[in-house]
């Protein structure tokens, strides 16, 4: 599906990334001069460095100045598993904690989001506690349970039955669904793997609820981006799956919720 645009304020991220890349580029230029350089052309070097930092800082800073402040209380509750709790990281690492600096970032000052992922959770682990969890009062839910049903080789229909039953129960209590999708490994056969993926898209279509195709995309598998299990993310793989999963699909929410509330 086509991304959202981003709206001025999901850049300052991005231009701050642009500014450093452009600094150290800079350092290493001076660092790797010859020896025999002379003092004219190390100024020249100074320089520039000043320059490009000074426009740098400039643009930031205007940036920055183009945030505006959100003031509406938000709740989002990331409700889920152990890769919602973040199994393995440091508890400022896991995606909850990192989505919410970035929201903060974006504007939304009085945004909250709540850690309610309990590792080694199952889909119906999670029914049994989703009355004390709706107790916070989410406008949002990220909602990404199943891999621990797979690797028990729960029957799908049971799966799926666990997580519609969670969709409509928080719909219920006014909190609008973020479905993440989930993949696993052909470690069961080939048409319960198939079986398992179709779940999320069928409950999304169904039950009218934004769906994040694949929760992991661009971060499962790939050796870098997780701990030593091959399972869990680590802190960089985490904020890939913030910025490039769940932003935007979040985001455009949040514009809306926000653009009703004024209206």
């Amino acid at each position: 599906m086509p991304l959202p645009s981003m709206k001025p304020q999901l850049m300052i991220r991005l231009s701050k990334n642009v500014g450093l890349t452009l600094l150290t580029s800079l350092a290493l230029v001076a660092c790797s001069s010859a020896t025999d350089n002379t003092d004219a052309k190390d100024q020249a070097i100074d320089t520039s460095q000043a320059h490009v930092a000074s426009e740098v800082s400039r643009e930031t800073a205007t940036e920055q100045d183009n945030v505006v402040a959100i003031e509406q209380p938000i709740t989002i509750l990331a409700l889920g598993d152990s890769l919602t709790e973040g199994l393995g990281v440091d508890p400022n690492d896991n995606y909850p904690a990192q989505l919410e600096v970035t929201l903060k970032d974006m504007g939304y000052k009085n945004v909250k989001v709540i850690n309610s992922g309990l590792s080694g959770e199952t889909s119906t682990g999670l029914v049994n506690r989703l009355d004390w969890v709706t107790q916070t009062k989410p406008d949002i839910t990220i909602l990404t349970i199943g891999a621990n049903d797979a690797i028990r080789g729960i029957d799908v229909a049971t799966v799926e039955d666990n997580i519609r039953t969670a969709v409509k129960h928080l719909q219920d209590n006014g909190s609008k669904v973020i479905l993440g999708g989930m993949q696993i490994y052909d470690n069961l056969g080939s048409d319960y793997v198939e079986s398992f993926a179709a779940i999320y898209p069928r409950i999304a279509k169904d039950m009218n609820v934004t769906l994040i195709p694949f929760f992991l995309n661009g971060v499962g598998g790939d050796p870098e981006l997780n701990q030593a299990d091959a399972i869990h993310p680590t802190k960089d793989g985490y904020t890939i799956i913030v910025n490039d999963n769940i932003l935007p699909i979040l985001a455009p929410k949040l514009e809306t919720m926000v653009e009703t509330e004024n209206n």
